[in-house]
């Protein structure tokens, strides 16, 4: 009986999940924040609580970020990674500044102490790699020219996490020096050796993992990666680096025959680990921390957007791949809840919780809207702009159009390059500059690269 209720309830989200994403595709928008509302609907305190099958959506959510961040790193070469890090590092200092004081800040107004402090700084400064990386690919942009930028903040975030988490729960374990150093250089050694592997054997484990039969070779690609992201996360560094780094040590056949067999699968368990956000969330907790968590929401996407501009601008991306790269940052996720459940385990503060999951469903929500919506929104702003200010006009003086309006005056120059800046290729409307040199498409190598 416990297996046919199980097989029901299980049954029952599967084919709701289908119809939501049926639903999104039709209106042409990520079904994400559908499959979250779906998940809040199924959980405790929804309109159909679900209990016979908790256990298994919440190990299917799991493997979801794991496929998610290996299909991520399959994108890569392991060498094109290190040149990313190398090029991308001050960007990760900007994100982290930018994005994690907010946190920090928010918790010490609140009176919540300084462990608080960096509990919530954490919350806010890491993106959702497995949100994040399900847009991109519903937005097919895979192949636009700021994806590299967006991966490069994301793996700097992750690979940050490998530092960050350790030292979070020593502080939370009120574990002296001795101990939290220990435990941060095995989560850094952990990963450098993971690293070292994929940049020097890379080669090795493909022709390995390589085989004419399909499923030969899906059982050995998804057993490695979930055979590494178990160890990773068994010694303090996060499972999802560990599958990204098995996705980057593959390459060539390998890798593309794996990107095939495992996207179907990808797809489900990612839409099971959004269904399982909303499953552990209890809709009654939200409304009373509802108002910090959106003007804490509120501020740290207005920073995530500048982040992502100002990385893409750095790395020579035109206007408007700067504002889609801003916009596809927004996301928190899997982390976050991560960061925060270690707290609410602690007990160091009853509001803290609430609050991040509060904060967490705001943007997790908000961010494939924020991703789809942000340029196109930019483009709009400043053409109002510039017919308020009377600069409207059938040609721009310098810059091409912007947005589909040509523009002269102040609002052009806010979308131009300051002085002394790279310059952008012009960006005819209303082809972007993907549109002219669209580059490799999805499942393919980025920016040009090929396996």
């Amino acid at each position: 009986m416990h297996t046919a209720t199980v097989f029901i309830e299980l049954g029952s989200v599967i084919l709701v999940l289908g119809l939501l994403g049926r639903i999104a595709g039709r209106y042409g928008f990520s079904p994400i924040p559908l499959y979250l509302l779906g998940g809040l609907a199924f959980g405790t305190g929804g309109l159909l609580p679900l209990s016979a099958s908790e256990e298994f959506v919440a190990t299917g959510a799991e493997i979801g970020v794991v496929l998610l961040l290996l299909m991520l790193g399959l994108e890569y070469t392991a060498a094109d990674l290190v040149t990313n890090l190398k090029a991308q590092y001050p960007a990760g200092a900007v994100d982290f500044l930018l994005n994690a004081i907010p946190g920090a800040i928010a918790a010490l107004l609140l009176g919540w102490g300084p462990v608080a402090a960096v509990v919530l700084a954490g919350v806010t400064w890491i993106s959702s790699s497995g949100v994040i990386a399900k847009v991109l690919g519903d937005l097919g942009r895979l192949g636009n020219r700021e994806t590299p930028v967006i991966l490069s903040i994301l793996v700097l975030e992750d690979l940050a996490m490998a530092v960050y988490l350790p030292i979070l729960t020593a502080l939370l374990a009120g574990a002296g020096l001795v101990a939290g150093s220990v435990t941060l250089a095995i989560a850094l050694a952990t990963a450098g050796a993971v690293l070292f592997v994929a940049l020097r054997y890379g080669r090795v484990i493909s022709r390995f993992v390589s085989h004419d039969d399909p499923e030969k070779l899906l059982l050995v690609v998804l057993g490695l990666t979930l055979l590494v992201a178990g160890i990773a996360q068994q010694l303090q560094v996060s499972a999802a680096v560990g599958a990204f780094l098995v996705g980057i040590a593959l390459s060539g056949e390998a890798a593309e025959g794996a990107h095939t067999l495992l996207s179907p699968l990808r797809d489900l368990f990612a839409a099971v680990f959004f269904v399982f956000f909303g499953l552990s969330t209890d809709p009654t907790s939200i409304p009373p921390v509802l108002l910090p968590a959106l003007l804490l929401a509120a501020v740290t996407a207005v920073t995530k957007v500048a982040t992502g501009y100002w990385a893409a601008r750095r790395a020579g991306i035109a206007t408007r791949g700067r504002w889609r790269a801003g916009g596809a940052l927004v996301s928190r996720g899997e982390f976050s809840i991560v960061i925060a459940g270690l707290a609410v385990t602690a007990g160091i503060e009853p509001g803290l919780g609430p609050l991040a999951t509060a904060y967490v469903l705001i943007l997790v929500v908000t961010g494939p809207l924020a991703a789809r919506y942000t340029q196109p929104a930019v483009e709009r702003l400043g053409a109002v702009v510039a017919r308020r200010r009377g600069t409207w006009a059938p040609e721009a003086r310098a810059g091409g159009p912007v947005g589909g309006v040509t523009a002269t005056g102040t609002a052009a120059a806010a979308m131009l390059p300051a002085q002394g800046a790279e310059v952008e290729p012009v960006e005819d409307s209303p082809a972007s500059e993907d549109a002219l040199d669209p580059g490799p498409g999805p499942g393919q190598a980025l920016d040009g690269l090929s396996r």
